[in-house]
Formats: structure tokens, sequence, C-alpha cells
């Protein structure tokens, strides 16, 4: 597995630094910084410091925000807009944006890992503007339109 070279900085001694789990996660675990332990109501939505800045290598990466798994189907904790995405030109601190789909409150406590972290590529496109684009067997199929759903 390859690796680069991310900086983080601590911006509030609490903040635990990013970690992978297992040698193969593709993510590393984000953790909340909290002073007392929060109660997020259902359909609350809020946003959680982690007490960490990062620097990516530059404009050819990104950093995404993704809730965990468990979180999310054993309590209906998941992030609010779905995916955080952390530009590489951005080096203000790393929060997470969760909201609580259950029918029942959730309490995080301070320390407890809320989100996973993974650097992936970005290429920027080159948009141009066309009278027509080429045809496919789809088409203009929109959701559902391959019988896949």
């Amino acid at each position: 597995m390859e690796s680069m070279t991310v900086k983080y900085r601590v911006l509030d001694p609490r903040a635990k630094a990013p970690a992978y789990a297992t040698p193969g996660a593709a993510a590393a675990d984000l953790c909340a910084v909290l002073d007392a332990p929060f109660t997020l109501a259902p359909g609350q939505r809020t946003l959680i410091p982690t007490g960490f800045a990062i620097e990516l290598p530059g404009p050819a990466c990104v950093a995404l925000v993704y809730a965990r798994s468990g979180l999310a189907v054993k309590h209906g904790i998941t992030m609010a807009n779905g995916v955080g995405v952390i530009d590489s030109d951005y080096r203000g601190e790393v929060k997470v944006a969760l909201i609580n789909l259950s029918a029942e409150a959730y309490t995080i406590q301070p320390g407890e890992r809320v989100a996973q972290l993974c650097i992936a590529p970005v290429w920027q496109a080159a948009f141009v503007q066309a009278q027509a684009l080429s045809g496919t067997e789809r088409g203009a199929g929109g959701f559902g339109s391959t019988g896949k759903l």
C-alpha cells in the first residue's frame, strides 16, 4: 500500500491524531473533542470538533470525512452532509457534521470515534461546453433506469 505524508497540527491538547484501526483500513478514525458528553436528539444536527487541522500535500488530493458504519447501523448517527470534503487549501479545524436519524437520543462521549478520514486523489476537470453529447445505451435514463434498484 502506498502512503503519503499528511501534516497535522494539534489545536486542542485533548485531540487524538487520526489513526487507522487496522493495517488494511482505508480511512483513519476521527475522535470527538468535547468538554462533556453531548446528547444528540433525534433529528438533531451538530458539528463535532476533532481538535486538529491538516495540511494535504497539494491540490492533487482531498480528505473525505465519512460516517462510521457502526454508529450509523447501531444508532442512526451519520454525516449530516453525506460526505465531508476537506479541500487541499483548507487549514482550519477538522470538524464532523453529524445528524441523528434514529428515534432515540444518542450521547457522544469525549474521545469517542465519530467519523473516518480518507485521503483520495483528485482530478480537476476542464469543463467544455458542447452542443451535443455522445449517445449511450442508457441515454438520459435517470435513477432506477437500469432496472437495478
